[in-house]
């Protein structure tokens, strides 16, 4: 009776638990008070933006202008879900990007969505290295009955010796 109320009760529970999913947000966390999208481009600065929301989760590297550093901030949150063995599965991306000027104050805010997103292909390419490929064994035993070359005719090199040979 008892492996029967086993059967029935437990292990039906077990897998339904497995198939809920799991929602994990990563990134910055917005709050209700304050929000990336809500920064004004004709009041806010890099001080007041920082103020409020805190450091970005990656300010920009590259920019068109020379001699111009850090000139956007992106604020990226994005939300996964995960079925127990699963692969997880991006469910919501958000990126926001806070333009600054030269003079510190915000040019513009854009909002990016996971419907912007663009897929990259990777290459596998590997760049060539050169010398000689070994293998294992060449590896393993390739230093054994090697002669050292600063021995070869009782010639040491030991600078400053003074002495014939280095003795």
């Amino acid at each position: 009776m008892r492996k029967t109320f086993l059967g029935l009760v437990i292990i039906p529970a077990l897998l339904l638990t497995a198939c809920n999913p799991v929602l994990r947000t990563h990134g910055y966390i917005a709050t209700e008070k304050e929000k990336p999208q809500e920064v004004d481009p004709n009041t806010d600065t890099k001080a007041t933006v920082l103020s409020r929301l805190g450091n970005p989760s990656v300010k920009g590297t590259f920019d068109e202008r020379e001699g111009v550093e850090d000139e956007t901030w992106y604020y990226i949150s994005s939300t996964r879900q995960s079925y127990a063995y699963l692969r997880p599965q991006i469910e919501d991306r958000t990126i926001v990007a806070v333009s600054f000027n030269d003079d510190g104050q915000v040019s513009k805010v854009a909002e990016y969505g996971i419907e912007d997103g663009r897929y990259v292909n990777y290459s596998n390419r590997k760049t060539p290295t050169r010398g000689r490929q070994l293998n294992t064994l060449e590896q393993i035993f390739g230093t054994i009955g090697a002669i050292p070359t600063d021995r070869i005719n009782g010639q040491n090199q030991n600078p400053g010796s003074g002495l014939p040979g280095g003795r």
